[in-house]
């Protein structure tokens, strides 16, 4: 049998948000700096300072090292997806403690908050949720939480948005409304971003622009790309049954392990051959089970894999062309098997208009110096659900300190220079401002 995800969520009702829960958190934690377990400060350099407007420049040399305990802290208790209930609370404090009224999302992880009046509203979306991935920086504010960590930069992003809420609650004037969305579960496919659709965030949002960081980049430079910037991605898992035997005798049963070798190789090989190449579509097997003893043919094994493409109308007709093809290669060999097709994420994909109104942002925040392009990653991120229904843009935020080893995402050694956190806050408040305009 094959499974996919609702290509579109059903809307809920307009306002369907609880109260936020602020049990788990006592008030010393959030006095000042938040300084416990460990969570201590250091000089961070805002580099675009200066630039404007006076009410971020003095905000932010105000708040700055706030901005880095935020971080900190969230860093140190990392949460998994739909389980990020202390990020919640912490967000959902500070935001009041500056005036605004955040609502926590229906599953009781993840925020929305508006600031500023206006019919017309941009959203700002930051993720939340840690990975399972042990921490090996041996920071003194590493995870706190066995076999959990932060290795994506969600720290940061719910970080930067929470010091963009806060700056721009301390502006004189706004030209409109925005809207910040605090998504949890970005970590897990077809992702929390459908949750929060269904839940009504995109009600009234006339945009919606994101930052990633990026440990290719540079602090201080923040790379953008009108048209796909990320890929779809999907999952795909293959049960394989045989009667079993003796390798002995493989004649008189079905050979099940010579049939997954056969869909190893075959798949990926008859996929090439069936969609565009110029659309970047690879299918990689991430684990395959099978058998035991050397001698036995066993009854039954699994494949495991993820299936990515650049294009948004390939990603469409994969499911039904990964059925037909894996009962062509298996009608040979006499094993049964079923297929799981979880459909991902679609490709993020940004429009023109968007883009062009987020780097008129970087340009305004950091100068245009800070600007660059950026390549297409197979990497996949459910922000593309959103750009499904709304215009918008995502970025790619320098993390690199500019020297030593660029530590990748989704490791357990991945550091980010925290001057990033700045540069994001003036990035996104320019961006806001820019697409108000």
């Amino acid at each position: 049998m094959t499974t996919s995800s609702p290509e579109s969520p059903a809307r809920s009702v307009p306002d369907p948000f609880e109260p936020a829960r602020l049990g788990a958190f006592t008030e010393s934690d959030f006095d000042g700096l938040i300084t416990s377990n460990g969570v201590t400060m250091s000089s961070v350099n805002d580099i675009g300072a200066g630039r404007g407007p006076d009410w971020l420049d003095d905000w932010l040399a105000t708040n700055a090292h706030d901005v880095i305990a935020w971080r900190r802290h969230i860093h140190a208790n990392p949460e998994l997806a739909r389980r990020e209930y202390g990020t919640t609370e912490l967000v959902s404090r500070v935001l009041r403690s500056v005036g605004l009224k955040p609502k926590v999302m229906p599953g009781g992880t993840g925020l929305v908050c508006d600031i500023g009046t206006g019919e017309r509203c941009v959203a700002l979306r930051a993720d939340m949720d840690a990975l399972p991935i042990t921490e090996a920086t041996g920071l003194p504010y590493s995870s706190a939480v066995d076999g959990v960590a932060h290795a994506c930069g969600h720290d940061a992003h719910t970080a930067i948005l929470m010091a963009t809420a806060a700056a721009l609650a301390a502006a004189p004037e706004l030209p409109g409304r925005v809207r910040l969305v605090f998504q949890p579960a970005e970590e897990v496919m077809p992702g929390g971003a459908l949750d929060a659709i269904a839940a009504g965030v995109l009600d009234g949002v006339d945009r919606i622009f994101g930052l990633h960081c990026d440990p290719q980049l540079p602090v201080g430079q923040v790379g953008t790309r009108v048209g796909a910037i990320t890929s779809a991605a999907d999952l795909v898992e293959l049960r394989l049954t045989s009667p079993g035997g003796h390798t002995s005798r493989p004649h008189l049963t079905a050979d099940l392990v010579h049939a997954l070798g056969s869909v190893i190789t075959g798949l990926p090989a008859l996929i090439s051959r069936r969609v565009d190449p110029r659309s970047g579509t690879v299918l990689v097997w991430g684990a395959v089970h099978a058998g035991e003893a050397a001698n036995a043919v066993p009854e039954d094994g699994t494949l495991l894999g993820t299936l990515r493409t650049a294009d948004h109308d390939v990603w469409r007709d994969l499911e039904p062309l990964v059925a037909s093809s894996v009962e062509s290669l298996l009608a040979p060999t006499g094993v049964g098997f079923s297929l799981e097709y979880r459909r991902g994420v679609p490709p993020v994909v940004c429009d023109r208009e968007s883009t062009m109104r987020m780097r008129a942002g970087v340009e305004a925040a950091l100068g245009e110096d800070a600007l660059c392009g950026t390549e297409q990653s197979s990497g996949g991120e459910d922000f593309g659900w959103y750009l499904e229904h709304v215009d918008g843009a995502f970025a790619r935020l320098g993390v690199w300190p500019g020297d030593g080893p660029k530590r990748d995402l989704h490791q357990g050694t991945f550091e980010l220079d925290e001057r990033a956190l700045l540069t994001g806050v003036r990035v996104m408040v320019h961006t806001a401002l820019a697409s108000r305009a």
